[in-house]
């Protein structure tokens, strides 16, 4: 047997390996690209709650330390606007402004939420309101919203908290 054939690849073999290379490079970068896109859209969501959840924080800490619950003369009442009078003695309400929860603390509101959160019910619990009705103070808060992480992604929530005063009114 003669050595007649030469050693290497044939151009026909070139191309095919270069096309299924080609072909696996583009099926990784989609993968790739499609694993970046869902990332960020976690990590939008989740700064969304963040948000949510310090500014939920925030309010907690207020009714806990404060006093003065407002429920209309009534020991417990359901509100979706909830003032008292804070640990210095300021007047402190919470409520909804569009769809974001707003602080008004005297009489300089602020706006708690970011415009990723929006929220479309707020809902206040009070329970032992009236000085001396034998029940120790506290509020339940619920809101209810979605968080957005970029167009169309939109991700609902519920959440509900609770603060009792810390002094006793009894």
């Amino acid at each position: 047997m003669s050595m007649n054939r030469r050693q290497g690849y044939t151009l026909i073999e070139l191309i095919i390996a270069v096309g299924l290379f080609a072909l696996i490079m583009l099926l990784a970068s989609g993968a790739y690209l499609l694993m970046i896109n869902l990332n960020r859209q976690a990590q939008a969501t989740a700064t969304g709650i963040n948000n949510l959840s310090f500014a939920l924080e925030s309010m907690t800490r207020d009714i806990r330390t404060g006093a003065g619950y407002d429920c209309g003369g009534q020991s417990s009442c359901q509100v979706s606007s909830f003032s008292f009078k804070n640990e210095n003695g300021a007047a402190v309400t919470y409520n909804l402004s569009g769809s974001a929860l707003q602080k008004t603390l005297g009489a300089t509101p602020s706006i708690l939420t970011d415009p990723s959160v929006t929220v479309s019910s707020l809902t206040f619990y009070v329970n032992g309101a009236i000085k001396g009705d034998a029940q120790q103070p506290r509020v339940t808060i619920i809101v209810s919203g979605t968080v957005s992480s970029g167009p169309g992604k939109i991700q609902p929530f519920t959440v509900e908290t609770g603060a009792t005063m810390r002094g006793t009114d009894l």
